[in-house]
This record gives C-alpha cells, structure tokens and sequence, in this order.
C-alpha cells in the first residue's frame, strides 16, 4: 500500500471509531440522563467528546492525505521523510494514549469510589485511551516504506 493510501485508511478507520464513540456516547448519556444514572450520563458524555475529538483528527487527515496525493509526484526521499513523520506521530500519540490511560485510572480510582460521575468518565477515559493506543502502535508498526510507496506508483502508472 502506498503511503497517501495508508493515510487515508488510517483518517477512515480513526473517523469510523470517533463516530462510534458519538453514537455509542450520547446514547449512554441520553440513557444516564433519563434513568438518573450518574455514571452512564458521565461515561457516555466523555466518549462523546473523545469521539469528536478522534473524528475531527481523522477529516484532518484525510483531507491532508488528498491535498498531497494530488499535489506531490511519488519522490521517494519526500516519501521517506513523511512516512518518518507518520511512524513519529502515530509513536508519540501511542506515549500519550498511555497516559490517558493512566489518568483515566486515577481519577476512577480516586475519589469515584464515591462517585460515580467521575468514575465514569475516568473509565471511558480508560476505555478512550486504551483503544487509541493499540490503534496508532498497531499502526505505527505498519507505516508503508518508501519502496513500497514507489513500487505503487509504478504499478498504477
């Protein structure tokens, strides 16, 4: 797969899940809300807003991914060093979904032992982060290399 393609499957699959979490996130909100349900009401608010977060990262990057595909001829050392800006993104998001994760954590095993607001959004924050941080190790691990980028294009030439 060439590089531009990969960005985009990447932005699509990161839109599908940022999606996910609205839907799934404000229907536990509503679903809180009604049933007075402090912890539903919170968790599904903090997906709602994680969720937004991920997909307007994912049209971003789309959007970028088909501005260079139709401005940039295949050069396989621009190709290398954005394929390393890739890798060093998604490696930096990985280290930072850590730390969602481990904030997450406090704050549910802090004081939400008593209440559950904040439990909830301390475990969708661990839920969030968790998600996001086999997604860009996965993909991380799998950025297509310039060879493979230029081989694509010759192919489709």
């Amino acid at each position: 797969m060439e590089l531009h393609a990969f960005e985009d499957c990447l932005a699509r699959r990161l839109l599908a899940w940022g999606g996910a979490s609205v839907a799934g996130g404000a229907t536990l909100a509503v679903v809180g809300a009604a049933t007075g349900n402090r912890f539903l009401r919170a968790f599904g608010g903090q997906t709602v807003g994680w969720g937004a977060i991920d997909a307007g990262l994912a049209l971003g990057g789309r959007a970028r991914a088909r501005r260079l595909r139709a401005v940039s001829p295949v050069d396989p050392d621009e190709t290398a060093r954005e394929a390393s800006r890739v890798r060093r993104i998604l490696a930096l998001n990985a280290g930072l979904d850590v730390l969602y994760v481990a904030g997450g954590l406090a704050v549910a095993a802090g004081r939400s032992r008593r209440d559950a607001a904040a439990r909830g959004h301390g475990l969708a924050a661990v839920v969030q982060g968790a998600f996001l941080l086999v997604f860009d190790a996965w993909h991380a691990a799998r950025v297509p290399s310039a060879e493979a980028t230029a081989g694509a294009a010759r192919v489709e030439a």
